[in-house]
């Protein structure tokens, strides 16, 4: 502490010099003999000149010169503290790379590794709550299943869905899993965790846990005994020889793999043991991380108004503090609440942080109400159901985000043509955006059965699809939350989570093999 100890702003000591000025100013001017000596004659000035009493031996240019020491020393930033960046969650974020390879549906765990390992997600979300969570399966290929939320229950519901049948290629790619991971934690803006749930890791992919700049936790489900693998059908799966294939889980290679890479490696256990340490490990990565990367110093200065609050107060008339003080106290009192709560937060706070506490309290109807930036107005207003409106305030942005969330909003009202076209507008604004691409391919199949669905008209043409160029006109906003509605829209897409995943890693998987 001594040591990191310094000034945030070192070049304010210099008025340091102020109160000294003052302090021997004041000294040259109570020497009343020095200024009369040249007047009075010295044996007249000794008649004449009244020496004060003792009193306090406190003077007003000591009290003068203190206030300021203080205020300046407070204002230079006395520090010896880091901070986390702004804007980062006091929560770590944590991605969960869920293993849905075959040998995943060996039973020799009850009532099998990956209904187990549901459940161990479900937990560990139970415990995380308020903190960002994201969801990522892998077998032969990695998927997204879930970007970063809060959302408990969607976590929970997509979670439930996962299996190996959605898979749309064999086998165990860790190390794609984990660049997937590292993506979605990138744009966290904070050091996070990834939480490996398999039943083995390929030799390969040790390179890739090595050199990961997260932290790894690594939970292996299944027994070194093994199991068979079941089928959907209620058979078992069996090897070139006929016999059932019995997966085991290699615990000595998972601690090999721990020791070659840092990563932290246990097992699945029967009570909520393996839940506790793994929240542990978490924020164990999280702490160190930031007071590694913790870019910003905090200023301790402020914990100088007290003392600087009492000396000043010493430096008014008697009485008149505290006079002033109840007058206030009472017009405080007695005002209403709500201009009294409204004009102190206009007092300390702008619309944009307001409706920032208004959005984090649940409360999307007020933070809509505060926020100027058009595209947190638009997000509060998604949040609150109002999907219309949510349009608009997106539309006065003309970027790839805007049009993206403008594209999951109109999935919402059915507007699966409108929804195809935003996305296609984002699409043009930033190419190769994954997950545009993948919302794009949703919508466009829920227009094909739309369009199925509905009778042929011939008689009419279709109307064509108008965009707002008010957007053009509007100010570039400068906040990323294309991120923080992403996941949204699919609560209320009438389609089950399963198929849902399904269609969208088939979608991924096709893409990467062309």
């Amino acid at each position: 502490m001594i040591a990191d100890f310094h000034f945030i702003r070192p070049w304010l000591l210099l008025l340091l010099l102020l109160p000294a000025l003052i302090t021997w100013l004041a000294s040259r001017s109570v020497d009343v003999r020095s200024q009369w000596q040249s007047m009075i004659a010295p044996h007249l000035l000794d008649s004449l000149v009244v020496d004060g009493s003792g009193g306090s031996g406190i003077r007003p240019s000591w009290l003068l010169a203190g206030i300021l020491v203080l205020g300046i020393v407070g204002a230079a930033g006395p520090t010896w503290q880091r901070e986390p960046p702004p804007f980062v969650d006091d929560t770590a974020p944590l991605v969960i790379a869920v293993d849905l390879s075959q040998t995943m549906d060996a039973i020799d765990v009850t009532p099998s590794r990956i209904e187990r390992a549901k459940l161990k997600i479900k937990d560990v979300i139970d415990t995380r709550q308020g903190a960002r969570t994201a969801i990522v399966a892998y077998a032969g290929t990695a998927h997204l299943v879930l970007p970063p939320t809060e959302d408990a229950a969607l976590l929970e519901s997509y979670s439930d869905a996962l299996a190996t049948r959605l898979m749309p290629r064999p086998g165990k790619d860790t190390a794609a899993a984990l660049e997937l991971a590292d993506n979605l934690l990138e744009k966290e803006r904070a050091s996070g965790t990834i939480l490996l749930l398999t039943d083995g890791i390929e030799e390969a992919a040790s390179k890739a846990i090595e050199s990961n700049s997260n932290g790894i936790v690594i939970l292996g489900v299944g027994t070194s005994a093994g199991g068979p693998v079941k089928t959907p059908d209620g058979g078992f799966v069996s090897d070139a020889s006929g016999s059932r294939l019995l997966p085991k889980l290699d615990l000595a290679k998972l601690e090999e793999i721990g020791k070659e890479t840092g990563a932290d490696v246990a097992t699945v256990t029967d009570d909520d043991t393996d839940v506790r340490w793994i929240a542990e490990r978490v924020r164990s990565n999280f702490a160190q991380k930031q007071a590694k990367e913790g870019d910003r110093w905090r200023d301790l200065g402020w914990w100088l108004i007290l003392p600087l609050t009492l000396a000043m107060a010493c430096s008014f008339r008697k009485g008149w503090v505290v006079r002033t003080s109840a007058v206030l106290l009472a017009i405080h009192m007695f005002s209403p609440d709500g201009a009294r709560a409204d004009g102190l937060m206009d007092m300390w706070l702008t619309q944009d942080q307001q409706g920032r506490i208004a959005f984090e309290r649940g409360d999307f109807d007020a933070a809509a109400g505060h926020f100027a930036d058009p595209m947190w107005r638009g997000v509060a207003l998604y949040r609150a159901g109002k999907f219309q409106e949510a349009v608009d305030a997106f539309a006065s942005v003309d970027t790839a985000e805007s049009w993206y969330d403008q594209g999951n909003t109109l999935l919402h009202l059915g507007k699966f043509d409108e929804a195809v076209a935003a996305y296609g507008k984002a699409l043009e604004k930033r190419k190769g955006w994954e997950e545009a691409i993948a919302n794009l391919a949703i919508a466009q199949q829920l227009l094909d059965a739309q369009k199925e669905e509905q009778p042929e008209q011939p008689s009419e043409a279709p109307d064509s699809v108008q965009f707002d160029d008010k957007g053009k006109q509007g100010k570039e906003g400068t906040i990323n939350v294309a991120e923080q509605t992403s996941e949204m829209w699919m609560k209320n897409i009438n389609v089950s989570p399963a198929d849902l995943m399904a269609r969208k890693f088939s979608i991924e998987a096709g893409r990467t093999s062309q």
